[in-house]
């Protein structure tokens, strides 16, 4: 059992809250880990075996990817431990967010992380009578369709091609890997090949798809929209590998798309491409980074890469009163400035200082909340 006391370190968490609803069987955590630079915003999954410290793992990559991206809100994520396939996920939901209506939306406001639908994002708002709960809405009620509009992946793919363009290898012409084909690889996918690289494998939970010339993007999206995940087992454009291959193949460019904790020391030693991309979260160990680094790959963090996705929440939390519904023309343009400036702003920062660029992108971060703390009395005008 973890002791939460134990996760507590210089940068927070501030608030660990744990609920639970006899009659639903929920149980789910909020973690707010640093509200310095502004209050508490990060998605929440559902999934049967969320933890507390996992959560707060996550909490923790937020505050980072927030002060990242130079934007005015704090680290935070929330977990429900349930499965979303269940039948009860609506009940379970509200149970949730009954329990947490003192923190929500004063404090943290909900938005969509695994196991957790646009429609689950208007439950919240019609449990807490608020539409300030959530954001991640539909369009059709005033919200800005994240995984519709693909706007992650879509940052994904413009934070490579400028991570491409630094280390002097274009992204036209490129041969991109893709592990995960939801939301996120999907639109990478798509924004990869109009910007002329091949995507050469993508994969989900049934396996792999691989043709070392390039694969048909609108073809894989043809049969994701008919099978499902299951797709990969019936693609006849490319070869059938098992799921975890897609990481070793030849390729230029390496994106991990699906879930954390994917590419460990060995795996690292064995990646092929020069580029990692990295559009899930926390996807690469420390170690794993350590040893990228020492063979010349060049890495893209994840809360560098695939904040896409929290730059249209910060157009979406500016939204949740108005009566007008956000520019999406507007999202994408301040997605691909941003990502861009800040991949450059990154790899230019390892470069200098011989750091790896996680540990480089972290040091940004940091003295942006570290200086947002000094001003706030949070800690002593010298620390830091």
């Amino acid at each position: 059992m973890t002791d939460a006391l134990e996760i507590v370190d210089e940068w927070g968490p501030e608030k660990i809250v744990v609920v639970s609803h006899r009659r639903t069987g929920m149980k789910g955590v909020l973690v707010i880990d640093n509200t310095a630079r502004g209050m508490g915003k990060g998605g929440t999954r559902m999934a049967p075996t969320v933890t507390v410290t996992e959560v707060a793992r996550l909490a923790r990559n937020m505050t980072w990817k927030w002060a990242g991206a130079d934007l005015f809100y704090g680290g935070a994520k929330a977990g429900i431990a349930a499965d979303p396939a269940s039948p009860d996920k609506e009940a379970i939901l509200r149970a949730f967010v009954r329990a947490l209506h003192n923190e929500v939306p004063r404090e943290y406001v909900l938005g969509l992380d695994m196991g957790l639908t646009e429609d689950d994002a208007a439950i919240v708002q019609d449990e807490l009578g608020d539409r300030g709960a959530a954001v991640g809405t539909p369009a059709h009620l005033g919200g800005i369709a994240y995984d519709q509009l693909g706007v992650t992946g879509f940052g994904v793919a413009e934070a490579a091609d400028a991570a491409a363009g630094h280390v002097g290898r274009p992204l036209g012409g490129a041969r991109v890997a893709i592990q995960g084909y939801g939301a996120v690889g999907r639109a990478a996918a798509r924004r990869f090949s109009a910007l002329g690289a091949a995507v050469v494998a993508v994969s989900t939970a049934y396996g792999a798809v691989h043709d070392p010339v390039g694969l048909d993007v609108a073809a894989l999206d043809r049969a994701r929209d008919e099978y499902g995940d299951a797709f990969v087992t019936r693609f006849d454009g490319g070869a059938l590998l098992p799921a975890g291959r897609e990481l070793l193949v030849d390729c230029d460019v390496l994106v991990p798309a699906a879930v954390q904790d994917v590419i460990d020391e060995g795996t690292a030693q064995q990646v092929k491409a020069s580029l990692v991309v990295e559009g899930a979260n926390l996807p690469t160990s420390p170690a794993a980074q350590e040893i990228l680094a020492e063979r010349g790959v060049t890495v893209v963090p994840d809360f560098i890469a695939n904040a896409g996705g929290v730059i249209a929440a910060a157009f979406a939390m500016d939204a949740r009163y108005s009566g007008f519904r956000p520019d999406s023309d507007a999202v994408f343009t301040a997605i691909s400035d941003r990502l861009r400036a800040n991949t450059l702003g990154v790899l230019e920062e390892a470069r200098r200082l011989a750091l790896t660029p996680h540990a480089a992108g972290r040091r940004i971060s940091q003295d942006r909340v570290a200086a947002a703390m000094r001003s706030k009395g949070r800690i002593p005008a010298s620390a830091r």
